[in-house]
């Protein structure tokens, strides 16, 4: 017994000193460019690199904040970073003109695109927009798509006047009664007016007949080509953070608020909780957090063609792909 025993523990012995011989794999580095300044869309990141999520899967990932989905597409097209966060009619709008990128999660299948307006205002169905006046800016995703919400839901356009302004505009314009409602987010600028002190409503695209993949994670062809197991770690460790957002929401904010200290807590975690409601749609439900649904995709395109000028012949899938989400 005591032989045993002792050759037991020099066996131990020898198997730890090779253990402690074999060298540390350094955490490879990745960044990653938001949509945006940062909010409650973007904590899940952040609470990923507070929790080890992204370090569990030796990713070492530097997380910079956005100015706007079609800066995120050229800069990551240009390999200015690894990752990019862009709706996903910016990205096929790019990837239709010759950004080489695809989308490697499809991250808010549900749109937050939306009609908001002050409570007082008396605006509770899209009907009552009929003799009203609409802050929106030219050109944008939201205006272009607006088009679309009149014909789903029979609306007569020339009854309402569309005001055309630069998007900081837009909230003031409303709170100060030069127009009745907004096209806006329905985690953003709807939070920005009730910040304010004011009930807002929120009347939602997706609700309205008109709904497109949201948010998206993208990244270049080559790198999908070159560092495959690299993606597949960075996907794993975003599914595993936004999954730890949706169980602690508080967490997610804390660990932003550490990066940003003037963030408003309780707006940013409103953001967050609208943000996590918009992850599924219909035909995504149940299949995890990331995965892309031909169909969303496929009317997602049908409308980009239609009201945003999309000009391709690619296939809506091709855009995207399911291959590196966690099995």
């Amino acid at each position: 017994m005591k032989r045993m025993i002792g050759g037991l523990i020099v066996s131990v012995g020898v198997a730890m000193a090779g253990a402690v011989n074999q060298p540390v794999r350094a955490a490879e580095k990745a960044s990653l460019l938001l949509n945006w300044y940062l909010g409650g869309l973007h904590t899940p990141f952040y609470l990923g690199v507070a929790n080890g999520c992204y370090a569990r899967e030796n990713v070492e990932l530097a997380i910079e904040e956005g100015r706007g989905s079609v800066r995120a597409v050229q800069v990551v097209a240009a390999k200015g970073a690894t990752f990019g966060m862009s709706d996903a009619g910016s990205l096929m709008l790019g990837v239709a003109k010759g950004a080489p990128l695809k989308a490697v999660m499809s991250l808010l299948n549900t749109s937050g695109f939306a009609i908001i307006a002050l409570e007082k205002s008396g605006i509770r169905s899209v009907r009552d927009l009929h003799g009203k006046k609409l802050a929106v800016t030219p050109g944008d995703a939201l205006t272009q798509l607006f088009p679309a919400v009149v014909k789903a839901n029979g609306l007569d356009a020339s009854r309402i006047e569309l005001v055309f302004m630069d998007p900081p505009a837009k909230v003031p314009a409303t709170l100060e009664g030069r127009t009745d409602a907004l096209l806006g987010g329905i985690d953003d600028q709807f939070f920005l007016i009730e910040q304010r002190g004011h009930r807002a409503v929120g009347l939602r695209f997706a609700d309205l007949g008109v709904n497109t993949v949201g948010m998206t994670i993208h990244t270049h062809e080559d790198v999908i080509r070159d560092r495959p197991d690299l993606v597949r770690r960075f996907v794993a460790g975003t599914v595993c953070a936004w999954r730890a957002a949706k169980a602690d929401p508080d967490a997610a904010v804390a660990a932003a608020l550490k990066v940003k200290p003037d963030l408003d807590r309780e707006s940013t975690r409103k953001q967050l909780l609208v943000d996590l409601d918009l992850v599924e749609s219909p035909a995504s439900r149940g299949k995890g957090i990331g995965f892309a649904a031909a169909e969303d995709w496929e009317r997602t395109k049908e409308l980009l063609v239609q009201y945003r000028d999309l000009q391709t012949d690619r296939p809506a899938m091709s855009f995207v792909t399911n291959e590196f989400l966690p099995r």
